[in-house]
């Protein structure tokens, strides 16, 4: 399907990868992604790459709607230790940084992470694509309007889909000029979209087709699930399998998640599926 160079170890995925979520933060919206001590944090990578993740993500600052932004200051101290952590316990693994500040990006990587997950594809610091380009790391460039702060404000649109296409159009290219080889898709699911938008944005994922980029899904647990079915993200399982099921029958490459175990069950089905 596509391969991602991650500092020089090619990460080559031949059927959709799975991106394992774990925060070290106090305050994202699902509670068991959150690690708050060393032991966890290792208990909780190792139980993953068990289960087949092929990618640890890891972000210090919540980013759910009306987040509290914390400094870059306070997120190196969230996110640096614990990568240095992931990468000597398990030096094979493909580390991500989740983080739109550039010097934790920069930093992350120094420590052992070889990509870099931003929700604000640049928007949030200037320096962002520059650095990443001379990182020369995989980007994952996600699609938000105005910040976790105001973006639900923001969730203004006559076609979704499409005005979405157009700035990955703009992003890509911008990417390009900053010497960035591989950047993967992320149509930023639950980021200044309602839930009726988010599932318009599902069932019209195949057309980033066109960009000939690896697509990522990120619909784990998120209120599109939650708040159609009337329960919470505790209770949120059996849906986000549902519409990673769907995101995976309209292209998606990789899904970011929170239960490793349900999402390779249900790539391997669907694999099963598709090649009937």
């Amino acid at each position: 399907m596509f391969t991602l160079n991650c500092k020089g170890r090619l990460l080559a995925a031949t059927r959709p990868l799975v991106m394992g979520i774990i925060n070290t933060t106090p305050d994202s919206f699902y509670g068991n992604s959150r690690v708050d001590e060393p032991n966890r944090l290792l208990e909780k990578a190792a139980q993953m790459l068990l289960e087949g993740a092929s990618i640890l993500d890891i972000g210090g600052q919540s980013t759910r709607p009306g987040s509290d932004l914390i400094s870059e200051a306070e997120e190196l101290k969230r996110v640096i230790a614990p990568i240095a952590a992931l990468h000597r316990q398990f030096p094979e693994a493909i580390i991500s940084v989740d983080t739109f500040y550039a010097n934790v990006a920069a930093a992350a990587v120094a420590a052992g992470a070889s990509i870099v997950n931003d929700i604000s594809a640049g928007a949030m610091d200037a320096a962002m694509l520059e650095t990443v380009g001379r990182l020369q790391v995989p980007y994952i460039c996600m699609h938000m309007k105005g910040t976790p702060q105001t973006m639900q404000q923001e969730a203004v649109y006559d076609d979704v889909a499409k005005e979405v296409l157009d700035y990955f159009i703009g992003k890509l290219a911008g990417c390009k000029n900053a010497g960035i080889r591989d950047v993967i898709i992320d149509p930023g699911f639950g980021f200044a979209k309602t839930s009726a938008q988010n599932f318009r944005l599902l069932k019209d994922l195949e057309v980033f087709k066109i960009l000939e980029k690896p697509l990522l899904a990120g619909l784990s647990r998120k209120g599109m699930v939650y708040k159609t079915l009337g329960t919470t993200a505790d209770q949120a399982l059996n849906g986000s399998t549902v519409l990673n099921t769907l995101a995976l029958q309209n292209g998606a490459g990789i899904l970011r998640v929170h239960d490793v175990k349900e999402a390779v069950e249900a790539i391997a089905l669907f694999m099963a599926y598709r090649d009937a």
